[in-house]
């Protein structure tokens, strides 16, 4: 199989290198802070996890209303608030005027979350 001659030259040339505009005034504060509130507004999405399993396509053609499903979470075991995927705290489930809202009880350090992005 031949090369593409078109692509040739443009694989032969001389790499130039990059130029960037410089930063705005203010843009970089220089003493390691963030400006979060560019992204104050942004929607995440929040979700809690009762529990987990695994079950074969048989299986789950058979469920039929009331049918129960075991999961890997024990009864009165906190549930896990995900953001995104990653996991940021673990709760237990209330009701605020007869909606239902969870109550934190420990909350993911920043260190461990950021772990668990590289997983």
């Amino acid at each position: 199989m031949s090369a593409d001659p078109g692509r040739q030259g443009a694989a032969a040339g001389k790499a130039a290198p990059a130029e960037f505009a410089d930063l705005p005034r203010g843009a970089a504060a220089g003493n390691g802070q963030l400006n979060l509130d560019l992204i104050m507004d942004v929607r995440l999405a929040l979700t809690l996890e009762v529990g987990r399993t695994r079950i074969s396509v048989r299986n789950l053609l058979a469920l039929t209303q009331g049918s129960v499903v075991e999961l890997d979470k024990l009864a009165g075991e906190p549930l896990d608030v995900l953001v995104n995927g990653t996991l940021v705290a673990h709760g237990e489930v209330v009701v605020v005027n007869d909606k239902f809202g969870i109550r934190l009880l420990d909350v993911v350090s920043p260190e461990k979350r950021v772990e668990s992005l590289k997983e």
